[in-house]
């Protein structure tokens, strides 16, 4: 029964009902209405008018798998090779969760998202161009990460474990539960996860002389086996109707990340005829525990029926890390005879405080008209150490030429109006949100380093416009314009330096300044079949990762590069059929243009690319369930990098057992082995080539369980309070 024919059945009960009593009809005809299944399958996309819906439990090959696998799938949505999510081929994606910036770096971000269970995310919502509620920040627009909320009465849970195995094994396993009764509703989510993989990289570095003549060659295996034994994380909640127009709730999240990197480098050097040199051999022994606690408290509060309501949000999160690392360095001759040797010890506490207060406030206007009134308060504390020992005879000598402490504070101050109104066909929403940053940064001395700090202060509007047009059911038109703002990541501005061998270290940089980027798009859409959009953006003092020649060595370090111009179309069409077969494709084209100055080179790079995204769903009957999905990437650039094509094709089979609570799935990802990383990379007087295998083909078997008596409500015409506990907007859960 779908949910159009469970809404004419309830209003023909009640028709009867009241008839009855009227004395209109016999009461013995009529029919009572006791309860009411409402079964309607969900499309793994939704389009809409300002954002893009995957609803995660639609694909039977999520289950199974993490948060960052939804993802790749995702229309428009990539991961390249250091864990960096784009969307429609633009980095600086804002990723929130549950309405929430999560405050994570790029990499532990990614940690994070792919020991996240997909069973436990309801929605994924992609917005290319965010209205002026959300936060600035994000180039690229907002991925928003909603996890699930039962809204079923009674105890319930869901259990997913899965055991998977590429080149070294990994298992996943989460626990959520749910008590609803009454007002209160309380629920948790316990996850654990262990899982190893490698990084092989291979770089050829060719450097040259003023007049183009080639100097020497540095030819570099690196390869690292990684292991993240017992990620734990949770979360703990309630909420609680004190009364049917307030709301309050809390909730408290944490997890505890430890990672071991075991890093094994050859490198030889070369003369311009190939001969070589000599050798280096280095192992790094790295390892780094992330522990976060965090909570937001809550209350919102409906004056009306209407949708005039208000909502104060506070959170408070905390981070701390005690990264540690060995880096033995040994030189070898030619002849593989010994040279010399060193060992460099490194020790990296990090604590990163954050404080949040925001409001939001909403009041309908006559004939369709909305006012949107919002303010938010945040404020930033990092204090991070890099300790750097010389081991000579088990003596460790400080090494204060390396070592260094590095504090920094950040305020943001925002507020934002928005207005909507829907006029005939038209609809049109202007927004305009306000951001305040106020920031310090403080680089303490040593008996060889000096004091140092710098202050920062300054505003920025970011106005938002959508025009849509309805022309008939079938066709939609959509215009819309957006600023946004990146400010550097806090690591990025912690000038240390972390090595990876003599010739390759990471380096911060506190001068970073924030990226602009202004967006406009034109969007149609079909029948909710196909929607096209065009796009156009221009992002001035881009910062992006780069590489900088110091003699034989390789500095990557963050900066503002230039300008970024980006242009493209993209196509997105999902479709279905009787024979119980679903598909959805995904394509785009863009073009990239990147001018400006990389350690004192000229930086002028252009390219275009295409992307093709495509997963197709069969359903074949007594809860068989098979999905083949993929993605081709051509060629393309980020800043100084060429990257080449890359692809990869998934495999995953379902059934259904146990009377359809619990789901048996197999999956493979990655079969043919294609998503590997390569390209050229060209700075300065140095061209190098790389490419980078990884632990990417994984089959997985895994199952999940739902389990919990529910308890589902009469549905009623005319009730009240189901209407308004589903429109009931609840953070933090």
């Amino acid at each position: 029964m779908n949910a159009q024919e469970v809404t004419k059945n309830a209003e023909k009960v009640v028709a009867d009902s009241t008839a009855a009593k009227k004395g209109l009809m016999n009461p013995d005809s009529v029919h009572q209405l006791k309860e009411v299944l409402v079964s309607s399958k969900k499309p793994l996309y939704e389009v809409k008018i300002d954002k893009t819906v995957i609803n995660v439990d639609a694909s039977p090959s999520n289950a199974g798998s993490n948060v960052i696998e939804v993802l790749e799938k995702a229309p428009g949505v990539s991961v390249d090779k250091d864990g960096n999510i784009s969307l429609k081929n633009k980095q600086s994606v804002l990723v929130m969760i549950d309405g929430r910036p999560t405050y994570l770096t790029p990499t532990d971000l990614y940690n994070y998202l792919k020991s996240t269970p997909s069973t436990s995310i309801d929605q994924i919502e992609l917005m290319t161009n965010p209205p002026a509620k959300f936060d600035a920040s994000g180039n690229a627009g907002v991925i928003n990460i909603k996890t699930k909320k039962n809204k079923t009465m009674g105890f319930n849970g869901t259990y997913n474990g899965s055991i998977g195995k590429g080149e070294y094994y990994r298992n996943n396993n989460s626990l959520n539960l749910n008590y609803r009764k009454n007002k209160l509703n309380v629920f948790t989510n316990l996850g654990h996860s262990n899982w190893e993989g490698f990084n092989d990289l291979n770089i050829s570095r060719k450097y040259f002389d003023g007049n183009n003549k080639l100097q020497a060659i540095f030819d570099q295996n690196s390869y690292s086996k990684n292991e993240n034994n017992n990620y734990l994380n949770g979360k703990l909640g309630f909420d609680y109707a004190m009364s049917n127009k307030t709301n309050i709730g809390a909730v408290f999240n944490g997890f505890n990340n430890p990672d071991k990197t075991k890093n094994s480098n050859i490198s030889f050097l070369k003369n311009s005829f190939n001969i070589v040199d000599s050798i280096v051999k280095s192992v790094n022994d790295m390892s780094d525990t992330w522990k976060n606690i965090s909570s937001n408290f809550y209350i919102q509060h409906k004056f009306d029926s209407l949708g005039k309501e208000i909502s104060i949000d506070i959170d408070a999160s905390k981070f701390n890390s005690n990264g540690y690392s060995n880096l033995d360095n040994q030189m070898y001759n030619a002849d593989n005879s010994f040279r010399s040797k060193n060992i460099l010890i490194g020790r990296f506490p990090i604590d990163i405080k954050i404080l949040s207060i925001k409001s939001d406030y909403t009041h309908p206007l006559k004939n369709k008209a909305k006012l949107e009134l919002g303010a938010k308060s945040s404020y930033v504390e990092t204090s991070n150490e890099a300790n750097f020992f010389n081991l000579f005879n088990t003596i460790e000598i400080p090494d204060y030429k390396k070592t260094n402490s590095f504090n920094y504070q950040e305020n943001i101050n925002a507020g934002y109006i928005n207005y909507s109104k829907e006029v005939n066909k038209w609809g049109i929403q202007l927004g305009l949100r306000a951001e305040n940053t106020n920031a310090s940064g403080h680089q303490m001395g040593n008996s060889q380093r000096a004091d140092s700090s710098f202050t920062r202060s300054y505003l920025n509007l970011f106005p938002t416009t959508y025009i849509t047009y309805t022309a008939n059911e079938k066709n939609q038109y959509t215009i819309n314009f957006g600023r946004r703002i990146d400010r550097p990541a806090y690591s990025d501005l912690n000038p240390f330096l972390f090595y990876v061998d003599n010739y390759t270290y990471n380096k911060g940089n506190p001068f970073l300044e924030p990226q602009l980027t202004n967006n406009f798009e034109l969007g149609h859409t079909y029948n909710q079949f196909i929607t096209t959009t065009l796009n156009y953006s221009v992002t001035e003092k881009i910062f992006q990762e780069s590489m900088i020649q110091d003699g034989y060595a390789t500095i990557v370090q963050t900066n503002n590069i230039g300008r970024k111009t980006n242009y493209g179309a993209s196509t997105s069409v999902q479709w279905e059929t009787k024979y119980n077969y679903t598909g959805n494709i995904f394509l785009a084209y863009t073009h990239d243009n990147y001018k400006g100055n990389v350690g004192g080179d000229k930086l002028d790079l252009s390219a275009d690319m295409y992307l093709i995204n495509m997963s197709n769903q069969i359903k074949f009957g007594k809860g068989w369930n098979a999905e083949l999905s993929g993605w081709y990437r051509t060629k393309g650039i980020e800043g100084q990098l060429v990257i080449n094509p890359l692809s990869q094709v998934n495999f995953a089979i379902q059934k259904q057992v146990l009377n359809k609570k619990g789901t048996l799935k197999l999956g493979a990802r990655d079969i043919f082995l294609t998503n590997f990383p390569s390209g050229v990379i060209k700075f300065s007087k140095t061209e190098a080539n790389f490419s980078n295998k990884r632990d990417s083909r994984i089959v997985s078997l895994s199952f999940t369980y739902r389990f919990g008596k529910n308890f589902k409500p009469v549905i009623k015409k005319g009730s009240g309070a189901d209407e308004e506990k589903a429109r009931v907007k609840v953070s933090g859960n």
